[in-house]
């Protein structure tokens, strides 16, 4: 789940189930059942995978999906000039060293987290700039960028344009949220 929408559907999902959420967030959902039964397990999956979410049992994989919902929520839901460290938070947030979280990241991705957290944050710039509220140099502080040509060149690097080229593109070729980071042949909209 990468927003709040997701979160609202899967909330809903779950409700027309029998189930009781108690608590739905990025990634996870905490039910006042203790325990499904196999056949709940089987159903809730099905659902699930109709409105395009499943359910990660293995904790390798549990571990990733935290992984990215934290970045995700830092670029994507938070406002305002970040004065933190993906490494502190993360290591922080999912009680383990960053280096083991790191490790797990690229055996499992096959990108870095590093590499994760540029591609999501190219996205974010890839939104302001759509919107075009906001000029390079203020996207740049919103996000952490020690200058706007770092900006520009992680961007290009990433999309191949610069981001006045992308300014000026009508299509502005966005990716879901879910999708970033993934191989080119994986990042169907």
């Amino acid at each position: 789940m990468v927003c709040d929408r997701c979160k609202m559907v899967v909330t809903n999902e779950l409700k027309q189930l029998g189930l009781h959420p108690q608590q739905v967030t990025l990634g996870t959902a905490e039910l006042q059942e203790e325990q499904l039964s196999a056949e709940q397990s089987a159903q809730l999956n099905s659902s699930l995978q109709l409105l395009g979410f499943e359910l990660i049992a293995d904790p390798k994989s549990r571990i990733i999906e935290k992984i990215k919902n934290v970045i995700i929520g830092l670029i994507h839901y938070q406002e305002g000039n970040p004065e933190y460290k993906y490494s502190d938070i993360l290591s922080k947030e999912l009680n383990a060293d960053y280096s083991h979280l790191s490790k797990l990241f690229s055996e499992t991705e096959g990108i870095t987290i590093e590499h994760y957290i540029i591609a999501q944050k190219v996205e974010k710039v890839k939104e302001y700039l759509a919107y075009g509220e906001l000029s390079q140099g203020e996207i740049a502080d919103r996000l952490g960028y020690s200058s706007t040509a770092h900006l520009s060149s992680q961007f290009k690097k990433i999309t191949g344009l610069t981001p006045g080229q992308f300014r000026k593109d009508k299509e502005n070729n966005r990716l879901q949220l879910d999708k970033i980071g993934l191989p080119a042949s994986d990042t169907r909209h």
